[in-house]
């Protein structure tokens, strides 16, 4: 019988264990992800990253993780500007689809200007808060 353990400080070999074997899995059973980073940076004029967007494709799809916009550049219309340069490479890199999750009502209604759609919602999450999944096709 196998042994479980609880930690909230898994080693970073422990976590490998996990998403290797996940990985090995799920290329065996619906094929290579080509999984790829991908980042559209903001800079300030130092050069120092202020904000951006970060996120991957893999599977045919652009999977945004962040979206970060500065307090002194809201409401400029950069976050639609970010989204259309990751997407404009999730089509160079053939991905067909894109997906993004959020919690700020600021920002679902930034996603929704630049076409993305609500396809699932969780209530409460955070608490008071609904968190939007959202869908584009490219």
């Amino acid at each position: 019988m196998p042994e479980f353990e609880l930690t909230a400080a898994p080693s970073p070999e422990e976590l490998a264990a996990i998403t290797d074997a996940l990985s090995a899995f799920n290329t065996g059973d619906v094929g290579p992800s080509d999984r790829r980073t991908l980042a559209v940076l903001i800079r300030d004029t130092d050069g120092k990253v202020t904000g951006g967007l970060s996120g991957f494709t893999a599977w045919g799809w652009l999977f945004t993780q962040m979206l970060y916009i500065p307090d002194t550049l809201r409401g400029t219309g950069l976050a639609g500007k970010l989204l259309s340069k990751a997407e404009e490479e999730a089509r160079a890199r053939g991905c067909r689809g894109a997906w993004i999750d959020t919690f700020s009502p600021q920002a679902l209604r930034a996603y929704l200007r630049q076409g993305y759609e609500v396809f699932g919602e969780l209530q409460d999450f955070p608490e008071g808060r609904t968190r939007s999944f959202l869908r584009k096709n490219l």
